[in-house]
């Protein structure tokens, strides 16, 4: 009866329009459930906003979730825009933030700025080498990237589960599965009341959509990505370039470990992640692979999940009420996407077929 149909250019103004839309209408749906909660969905919705902005430690929280969305998308975007489907930010958040650990651990003396800088590099070596493992695999043999990439993640965890509970159990834990704390040497900085990280997803952002917008390689990437025949016609070399595009992406998610691991936990464990791995995946794709879109995302999703938070204390709501609430927002909003991208239209052939009958 119906048919859907790839969408022309869109003017923005419509974009948004569709978008605005959408969030309205998961609030109207969300409003649903709250009544069934026996709350007035009115004053959900402005706890919800009150418990992310509204005391400065609130927006300080905020802005802690949002710089691991900001630097793990940032290096999802990389491999999406070669239309590499990384869905191994969680695995290489953790091998990155396992390379920093060691170092951590074992070189604890170092002078604290060469100490962390050394942390950084480690991490992004970690995270980098741990993607090029599917990045050479579908570069030589055109394996599927996306069930590789999931898969690997499993293995990343079991294996800082391993280290947890067996060689880097810390002795003096009394039995406790934990890793030893850092010294103050590997701790992030803090800077205006929050630790440096910040800095570190602001400075990425302009370099990402530099490198993307304005370098030989990210035009390489974009090529790719748009058609793998067109960039071996351009005398691309597609392997090199898969290779390094994916690398660059894995170091990224692999720097948001080391940042995890030293200014949040203050150790390695197997919550190092968090889940930042697949949440990065929704901010990178509602972005629409744009730096600088992505910072606004990802501070409006950490929002949501602080306000969420929030309003489970204030109102006495259960968690899975909250995600509930979470989650529908999300799906309106992805939902957007397709009517952004696709429209639905009338089959004329199913009407004449139907005349016939």
């Amino acid at each position: 009866m119906f048919r859907m149909q790839k969408r022309g250019e869109m003017p923005k103004t419509k974009i948004v329009a569709i978008r605005i839309l959408a969030i309205i209408l998961a609030l109207v749906a969300a409003a649903f459930i709250i009544l069934l909660l026996k709350l007035n969905p009115v004053d959900v919705y402005i706890a919800m906003v009150k418990g992310a902005f509204g005391s400065v430690y609130r927006v300080k929280e905020v802005i802690i979730k949002t710089i691991p969305l900001v630097v793990t998308s940032l290096g999802i975007a990389i491999a999406f825009k070669m239309q590499f489907w990384n869905i191994g930010g969680e695995g290489q958040i953790c091998m990155g933030a396992f390379l920093a650990s060691y170092v951590a651990l074992n070189y604890p003396d170092l002078p604290k700025p060469l100490l962390i800088s050394i942390m950084i590099l480690a991490s992004i070596i970690g995270g980098g080498l741990w993607a090029t493992v599917p990045a050479y695999f579908k570069a030589k043999w055109r394996t599927n990237e996306t069930i590789i990439t999931l898969m690997m993640n499993y293995i990343a965890l079991k294996w800082i589960q391993y280290l947890q509970y067996g060689p880097w159990k810390d002795p003096k834990a009394m039995g406790f599965p934990k890793i030893p704390h850092f010294t103050d040497n590997a701790i992030l900085p803090d800077l205006f009341g929050v630790h440096i990280g910040w800095v570190f997803a602001l400075v990425l952002t302009v370099l990402i959509y530099i490198f993307l917008n304005y370098t030989k390689k990210g035009f390489e990437i974009a090529v790719l990505g748009e058609s793998e025949n067109t960039a071996a016609y351009a005398g691309i070399n597609i392997k090199r370039t898969i290779i390094t595009a994916i690398f660059l992406s894995g170091g990224l998610c692999g720097l948001t470990g080391m940042i995890q691991a030293s200014a949040l936990h203050n150790t390695l464990s197997v919550e190092v992640s968090g889940g930042v791995g697949f949440t990065a995946i929704i901010t990178t794709w509602l972005s629409a692979l744009k730096p600088f879109v992505i910072v606004i995302v990802s501070l409006l999703f950490a929002a949501l999940v602080q306000g969420g938070s929030f309003i489970q204390t204030a109102f006495g709501i259960p968690q899975a009420a909250a995600q509930l609430l979470q989650g529908m927002i999300l799906f309106f909003v992805l939902g957007s996407e397709f009517f952004i991208r696709y429209k639905l239209v009338w089959n004329k052939s199913f009407q004449s077929i139907s005349k016939k009958e």
